[in-house]
């Protein structure tokens, strides 16, 4: 497919492909995030901090669409970045492996819900976004055929870890661990401002 790129894909994932195919419980990865403790009777803003994120934390709010000042990021918001971040990247790792360059990528990602559920107006109406929708804007460096753009972008669908997440659903389990409050430790990094 295409022209020539760096390889830099091949060269961090054969050893990877490797391991993984000699020992599957390698290949085991987790993610995750938690709250900062933001109790200060402000119900419409609050922070995460990703795992694996050494920064500040991320600073949220909530949808005016259901009574919040939309002033920050919203957890919707952050669902559609997760996206975007996950397919642009996929979709330049895909290329990259392909050798494949690509002059210019851009990822959009929009979402669709009718907040009539969480607000628990209609029982008819499913709590959640009731459709996403991906527009990938690409330029290749050089002539690439378009059935070639056509195959990248599908083999990327198809190794989008969250969009294969979000289109087959996953099993959430949530558990609730009541405590003492006196033994609740401030938030690492202070509390959002």
């Amino acid at each position: 497919m295409g022209t020539t790129t760096t390889g830099l894909v091949k060269q961090r994932q054969a050893p990877l492909r490797n391991l993984y195919a000699k020992l599957p419980a390698e290949a085991r990865i987790f993610d995750g995030a938690r709250t900062a403790n933001a109790c200060a009777g402000d119900p419409f803003h609050g922070a995460v901090v990703p795992n694996h994120w050494s920064g500040k934390p991320l600073r949220f709010g909530i949808h005016r669409a259901v009574g919040g000042d939309h002033d920050l990021p919203n957890p919707g918001d952050l669902l559609c970045t997760a996206l975007a971040a996950c397919l642009d990247a996929t979709i330049r790792m895909i290329a990259d492996h392909f050798g494949v360059q690509l002059a210019s990528l851009q990822v959009r990602v929009a979402a669709e819900c009718d907040v009539r559920g969480c607000l628990m107006l209609d029982p008819a109406v499913p709590v959640g976004f009731q459709r996403l929708h991906c527009n990938v804007r690409l330029a290749p460096d050089g002539d690439v055929d378009r059935d070639d753009l056509h195959g990248l972008l599908a083999a990327a669908e198809k190794c989008c870890v969250v969009m294969q997440t979000l289109r087959g659903g996953v099993t959430v389990l949530t558990e609730i661990e009541a405590i003492d409050a006196s033994a609740i430790l401030p938030a690492e990094s202070g509390p959002p401002a």
